[in-house]
């Protein structure tokens, strides 16, 4: 892990001429889950990981940059339709997927500035809550969520496969994050 300036670390849209780093960063960004999946399981995971990139299904696309370098990234979409395919959560609000933060740049803060943007912008177009969706592989990230006042939203959970996929939920009238 090296030490970056937080004032050295920019957040903005990210642009089609990133699509390659993007792609490296969140393949270095994942990788430490392949020993928890089968093999099969992280060949398709990394698969859908790099669809995304290409996708235009996100209603935003943000990346955390340190001077040239793409070190942070998260995905929004409209809905569970919209992030999942999966239509019958019902979930009709923000939906974050795709949080991602390189290897190297961890401890900095990254993915809780990459959260307020997202906030701040989803509270600039009118939503009131955002939800997002972990499993425990993920627990460093678990615990980011609860700290920043994400809580669960046990009815939307659901299974991907053998994977148990938990939903956590923030509204913003309530959470710190969101102010």
């Amino acid at each position: 892990m090296r030490v970056l300036y937080i004032s050295d670390i920019t957040i903005r849209d990210a642009w089609t001429q990133d699509r390659k780093q993007i792609r490296k960063h969140l393949i270095e960004s994942y990788a430490q889950y392949e020993q928890h999946l089968s093999v099969e399981k992280w060949k398709q995971y990394k698969q859908e990981i790099l669809q995304s990139v290409e996708g235009s299904h996100a209603m935003a696309f943000l990346v955390a940059c340190w001077r040239q370098e793409i070190v942070g990234s998260v995905q929004l979409f409209d809905s569970s339709e919209v992030a999942y395919n999966r239509p019958e959560l019902d979930i009709h609000t923000p939906i974050i997927r795709y949080l991602a933060v390189s290897p190297s740049a961890r401890g900095n803060g990254i993915a809780e500035r990459l959260i307020h943007e997202c906030v701040k912008r989803l509270r600039e177009k009118g939503a009131a809550s955002v939800h997002l969706h972990t499993t425990d592989m993920m627990a460093a990230a678990v615990k980011l969520y609860e700290r920043l006042g994400f809580t669960r939203a046990l009815e939307k959970d659901f299974f991907n496969g053998e994977t148990y996929v938990k939903s956590y939920w923030l509204r913003f009238d309530e959470s710190e994050v969101a102010k």
